[in-house]
């Protein structure tokens, strides 16, 4: 489970400066709660633009506050975060939509694409808000349409309440292995295939970006018919993630094949003696960290994941 705060909810809506001071005073006593619970509360960069009134900014409106007050909430808002947009799983080709509004790149349109992947990210909300309901139903202009809850939280009981009951957070490379490989049954994981990850300090964003790539290739493996055709849930991942300068998951270069040739070769988890040319990878941005798989899959046999950990294919 993780917590996006919901910039969507600072719309002009605060009169006055004791108004947004209550409201974003209750945000941080949730962050507080998250926190305690071991999670964070992600943000949006631009959430410090969105204006508190017609006049005014939320930097603006920070400005007046005590000293410590808003060199707390500059520093989470402007440089510490975590920022979700460092590490966003949809794009601006993702049509998203809530009523007549469009979500697409905000935390509404990013908690309720995560959730179609397997990723529970849930909204925080300011108060008051136009968005004080929970779930909020965002639609997904896709073929077919979809529509996906969202949950959302204003009131700090209720998130306290959910965070009780949500699994614990992962915080260690040897718990991101335990829950991959526990969690992504369509996969095939050799066995020191996070080893290289021993001795770096774990970086939560990153261990989340990890299990974003690894749950849509365990998606992708299960997108099959019952004569062994990819389906059409299949072919969508395929374009929207295998494909264009965005993609998630590519192919290495020609040289990078040529020269780190040993480097991209791994024993086969199943058979020994036989190796597997591992080319094809998932990208981890912010810790430049890489996820090699087993790529094309013939019909009927098994994705191997054999290595995540740092870019092999460094010059």
């Amino acid at each position: 489970m993780e917590l996006l705060l919901n910039d969507l909810s600072i719309h002009e809506q605060f009169h006055d400066a004791a108004m947004f001071r209550e409201a974003i005073s209750r945000i941080a006593s949730m962050r507080s709660i998250a926190h305690r619970f071991g999670h964070e509360l992600h943000c949006h960069r631009n959430t410090i633009n969105r204006q508190v009134n017609s006049s005014t900014s939320v930097y603006e409106a920070l400005q007046r506050f005590t000293r410590d007050e808003k060199r707390a909430l500059l520093t989470w808002l402007t440089r510490q975060g975590p920022f979700w947009e460092d590490v966003p799983t949809h794009g601006p080709d993702h049509w998203l939509e809530v009523g007549n509004e469009i979500v697409t790149d905000t935390a509404i349109g990013e908690a309720a694409y995560c959730s179609t992947i397997g990723i529970d990210r849930r909204l925080v909300s300011l108060t008051p808000s136009s968005w004080e309901r929970t779930p909020i139903s965002v639609t997904m202009l896709a073929d077919p349409h979809t529509v996906i809850e969202v949950d959302n939280y204003w009131a700090a009981s209720e998130l306290e309440a959910a965070l009780a009951d949500a699994e614990p957070p992962i915080t260690s490379w040897s718990q991101l292995e335990s829950v991959s490989i526990s969690r992504y049954r369509r996969l095939r994981f050799s066995n020191d295939s996070f080893t290289p990850l021993d001795g770096r300090p774990f970086v939560h964003g990153a261990a989340y970006r990890v299990i974003s790539l690894l749950d849509t290739l365990d998606r992708l493996m299960g997108c099959v018919d019952e004569s062994g055709l990819r389906t059409s849930e299949g072919n969508r991942i395929l374009q929207d993630h295998f494909t264009g300068s965005n993609a998630w998951f590519t192919d290495s270069s020609d040289n990078e094949k040529h020269g780190f040739r040993n480097e991209l070769t791994f024993p086969h988890p199943d058979i020994p003696g036989q190796h597997l040319f591992c080319t094809w990878h998932g990208k981890v941005r912010t810790e430049v960290i890489r996820i090699h798989f087993s790529w094309p899959v013939p019909a009927g046999q098994a994705l191997y994941v054999v290595y995540v950990g740092p870019k092999i294919t460094k010059a």
